[in-house]
């Protein structure tokens, strides 16, 4: 059987939090077959957007926004195997497109959502052939004005830099060339169309070959017939997919056999999400001390282990103060990992949302029963509504110490050492580990 502790950190990367049911089922089982269970998005059925979002509110685009960033949220607590929509996310932050650059429709940004969990465990070839057709990416890299003569080279840049092979990979002229070749796939009024008066016909070389280049041959270039290209795309995806799973900087040797599996597995997602998930590395002391939660990650624990929904505490609004608004990527290489969130604003906002979400809970009978309890029984039964334990020595000792001063305080009631010691529970590193 699967060691609980490895199981607590499978589900902690892969479903965004530990619920107790799911841990005590894979436990049951062996570390294979559980990764098998986490990844078999079948129990999610055929996930689908609700009506509201398949058109523009272009007189409420704000509640559609806030609706969508809710709706997301929920369905990240919820979803029986979250591993799809932690996959949408991670398609969010690396095939990333931004509602307020260029975009403008909360639609559009959701059909991209739903293309990102539709497709993001698939095979990367049609999910990047269709990602480049998506009207929001269109829009946000000025594709959808794309036309001979005056080629904009935005798309065809990051096809290469950020979203397959990487710096280095590629020339100025293989740019150039793609960027004509990308020409008259463009966007009106929301729909990808291809207008043929706008696309370059005349021979381009691009990687060295000398052709009519069109857009989506480029795609097929990189991802299936240049064989070396394909094999530095697979690395490139292997090494960003375990940077989000697991740890960041793989050393070579890690790679070389993510690389030929992926290859192997003819760029298939899925068996690449099984190697990572088997492999000892992931698993070890690096990997699960490798990653701090994002606000994401922490707002979805949240609603995971208190029941609740986003709107009621208007996780909208609580993104941007941790540093990472949904739809609203930084810049086109989306969101860092680990110091990125550690910053002092950034803390201040986690900060702010775990004393609201403590004040809420220590209103509920359940944790005004902490009162009778012995202190360091109090403790643990906190660190285990939130799945922390086993807590650090350091950590469990702070608590202890907060909560025996909280009510040797004459004028703190119960409900108040409740709500101080959630609210620092919410703060130790345990909370903050992915």
């Amino acid at each position: 059987m699967a060691d609980p502790a490895d199981v607590a950190h499978l589900l902690r990367r892969a479903e965004f939090a530990v619920k107790p049911a799911r841990a005590s089922e894979l436990s049951a089982l062996t570390i294979a077959q559980a990764v098998d269970n986490v990844l078999d998005i079948a129990q999610n059925g055929g996930p689908q957007l609700p009506p509201e979002f398949a058109t523009d509110n272009e007189a409420n685009r704000g509640t559609q926004f806030t609706n969508a960033y809710h709706w997301w949220l929920d369905v990240m607590a919820a979803r029986p195997r979250p591993i799809q929509e932690k996959m949408t996310l991670f398609w969010h932050g690396l095939f990333t497109s931004a509602f307020s650059e260029g975009v403008g429709r909360v639609d559009l940004m959701m059909r991209q959502n739903q293309l990102y969990r539709s497709e993001g465990m698939g095979n990367l070839l049609p999910l990047t052939q269709h990602m480049a057709l998506d009207p929001a990416m269109l829009y946000y890299l000025s594709n959808a004005t794309n036309v001979k003569g005056t080629p904009n080279e935005n798309f065809a840049r990051e096809l290469m830099e950020l979203f397959t092979l990487g710096v280095g990979n590629y020339t100025e002229d293989d740019v150039a060339a793609s960027a004509r070749a990308w020409t008259g796939h463009n966007a009106v009024d929301g729909t990808y169309v291809f207008v043929p008066k706008r696309h370059d016909t005349a021979d381009k070389t691009f990687f060295g070959t000398t052709k009519n280049w069109d857009g989506p041959d480029i795609i097929n270039e990189i991802l299936r017939d240049n064989a070396g290209k394909r094999a530095i795309a697979a690395r490139y995806i292997a090494r960003k997919v375990w940077e989000f799973f697991a740890y960041p900087s793989p050393d070579s040797a890690l790679l070389d056999a993510l690389q030929a599996d992926f290859l192997a597995n003819n760029l298939e997602l899925t068996p690449l999400l099984r190697t990572i998930f088997n492999r000892p590395e992931f698993y070890s002391v690096t990997a699960k001390q490798g990653l701090v939660r994002t606000p994401t990650d922490f707002m979805v624990a949240i609603l995971v282990h208190t029941a609740t929904a986003a709107k009621d505490h208007n996780l909208r609004s609580k993104g941007d103060p941790m540093g990472q608004e949904l739809f609203e990527p930084p810049n086109v290489a989306g969101w860092k990992a680990n110091t990125y969130w550690m910053n002092t604003s950034a803390l201040s906002g986690r900060g702010l949302l775990a004393k609201e979400i403590a004040a809420k809970l220590a209103k509920l009978p359940a944790f005004l029963a902490l009162a009778p309890m012995a202190v360091p029984d109090a403790v643990d039964w906190v660190a285990n509504y939130f799945a922390l334990a086993p807590l650090s020595t350091v950590s469990r000792d702070s608590l202890i110490a907060l909560l025996t001063t909280e009510r040797n305080t004459a004028k703190n009631t119960a409900e108040k050492a409740a709500a101080n010691l959630v609210h620092m529970a919410l703060l130790t590193p345990e909370m903050h580990s992915a």
